[in-house]
Protein backbone atom coordinates (compact mmCIF):
# COMPACT_ATOMS: atom_id res chain seq x y z
CA UNK A 1 0.00 0.00 0.00
CA UNK A 2 1.09 3.25 -0.82
CA UNK A 3 2.40 5.18 2.42
CA UNK A 4 2.15 8.94 3.09
CA UNK A 5 4.10 11.13 4.88
CA UNK A 6 3.57 14.88 5.78
CA UNK A 7 5.89 17.28 6.95
CA UNK A 8 6.18 21.26 7.14
CA UNK A 9 3.53 22.39 9.85
CA UNK A 10 4.50 24.64 12.66
CA UNK A 11 4.44 27.27 15.23
CA UNK A 12 3.63 30.92 13.37
CA UNK A 13 2.13 34.09 14.22
CA UNK A 14 -1.40 34.78 12.73
CA UNK A 15 -1.14 36.20 9.50
CA UNK A 16 1.85 33.95 8.56
CA UNK A 17 2.29 31.00 5.81
CA UNK A 18 3.49 27.80 5.77
CA UNK A 19 3.69 25.19 2.91
CA UNK A 20 2.87 21.55 3.87
CA UNK A 21 4.05 18.33 1.45
CA UNK A 22 3.00 15.29 1.67
CA UNK A 23 5.44 12.73 -0.14
CA UNK A 24 3.19 9.46 -1.52
CA UNK A 25 5.71 6.56 -1.74
CA UNK A 26 3.66 5.40 -4.88
CA UNK A 27 1.45 7.03 -8.26
CA UNK A 28 -1.21 7.77 -6.30
CA UNK A 29 -2.65 10.99 -7.63
CA UNK A 30 -2.83 9.58 -11.05
CA UNK A 31 -5.62 7.39 -10.17
CA UNK A 32 -6.70 8.74 -6.87
CA UNK A 33 -8.75 12.07 -5.37
CA UNK A 34 -6.24 13.55 -2.77
CA UNK A 35 -6.67 15.96 -0.05
CA UNK A 36 -5.76 17.69 2.69
CA UNK A 37 -7.67 16.67 5.54
CA UNK A 38 -7.46 18.46 9.32
CA UNK A 39 -8.18 17.83 13.12
CA UNK A 40 -8.36 20.19 15.84
CA UNK A 41 -8.56 19.35 19.51
CA UNK A 42 -11.53 17.58 20.35
CA UNK A 43 -12.90 17.67 16.79
CA UNK A 44 -13.71 15.55 14.01
CA UNK A 45 -11.41 15.08 10.79
CA UNK A 46 -12.44 17.69 7.98
CA UNK A 47 -11.43 17.70 4.59
CA UNK A 48 -10.35 21.46 4.03
CA UNK A 49 -8.63 20.76 0.20
CA UNK A 50 -8.97 18.29 -2.20
CA UNK A 51 -7.70 17.72 -5.87
CA UNK A 52 -9.49 15.54 -8.48
CA UNK A 53 -6.99 13.24 -10.74
CA UNK A 54 -8.18 15.66 -13.43
CA UNK A 55 -7.10 18.36 -11.52
CA UNK A 56 -10.44 19.57 -10.49
CA UNK A 57 -9.62 21.48 -6.88
CA UNK A 58 -12.29 22.43 -4.12
CA UNK A 59 -11.83 24.34 -0.55
CA UNK A 60 -13.96 24.32 2.37
CA UNK A 61 -15.47 27.64 2.89
CA UNK A 62 -13.59 28.66 5.64
CA UNK A 63 -10.04 28.06 3.75
CA UNK A 64 -11.13 29.32 0.25
CA UNK A 65 -8.56 32.58 -0.70
CA UNK A 66 -5.98 31.37 1.70
CA UNK A 67 -4.95 27.94 1.11
CA UNK A 68 -3.71 26.44 -2.37
CA UNK A 69 -3.03 22.93 -3.00
CA UNK A 70 -0.92 21.72 -5.52
CA UNK A 71 0.51 18.44 -6.76
CA UNK A 72 3.58 17.60 -8.36
CA UNK A 73 3.21 13.82 -10.07
CA UNK A 74 6.78 13.90 -11.16
CA UNK A 75 7.83 13.69 -7.16
CA UNK A 76 4.79 12.06 -5.89
CA UNK A 77 4.16 14.79 -3.78
CA UNK A 78 1.23 16.79 -2.60
CA UNK A 79 1.24 20.60 -1.13
CA UNK A 80 -0.90 22.95 0.78
CA UNK A 81 0.22 26.22 0.50
CA UNK A 82 -1.81 28.05 3.22
CA UNK A 83 -1.54 32.36 4.17
CA UNK A 84 -3.38 34.41 6.29
CA UNK A 85 -3.29 31.91 8.68
CA UNK A 86 -5.33 32.04 12.06
CA UNK A 87 -5.60 30.58 15.11
CA UNK A 88 -8.49 28.85 14.05
CA UNK A 89 -6.45 26.70 11.82
CA UNK A 90 -4.54 25.19 14.31
CA UNK A 91 -4.87 21.67 14.12
CA UNK A 92 -2.90 18.63 13.15
CA UNK A 93 -2.61 17.96 9.01
CA UNK A 94 -2.89 15.07 6.67
CA UNK A 95 -3.12 14.22 3.23
CA UNK A 96 -5.08 11.11 1.92
CA UNK A 97 -7.57 10.25 -0.15
CA UNK A 98 -10.33 12.48 -0.79
CA UNK A 99 -12.98 9.97 -0.62
CA UNK A 100 -13.74 6.52 -0.28
CA UNK A 101 -10.63 4.18 -0.10
CA UNK A 102 -8.34 6.17 2.00
CA UNK A 103 -4.94 4.77 2.89
CA UNK A 104 -3.53 3.86 6.53
CA UNK A 105 -3.09 7.45 8.07
CA UNK A 106 0.23 9.15 8.46
CA UNK A 107 1.73 10.72 11.80
CA UNK A 108 0.20 14.07 10.32
CA UNK A 109 2.29 17.76 10.39
CA UNK A 110 1.38 19.54 13.65
CA UNK A 111 0.76 23.55 12.38
CA UNK A 112 0.16 26.01 15.13
CA UNK A 113 -1.31 29.48 14.57
CA UNK A 114 -0.60 31.44 17.66
CA UNK A 115 1.04 34.85 18.74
Amino acid sequence: QVQLVESGGGLVQPGGSLRLSCAASGSIFSIKAMGWYRQAPGKQRQLVAAITVGGSISYVDSVKGRFTISRDFAKNTLYLQMNSLKPEDTAVYYCNVAGPGTLDWGQGTQVTVSS
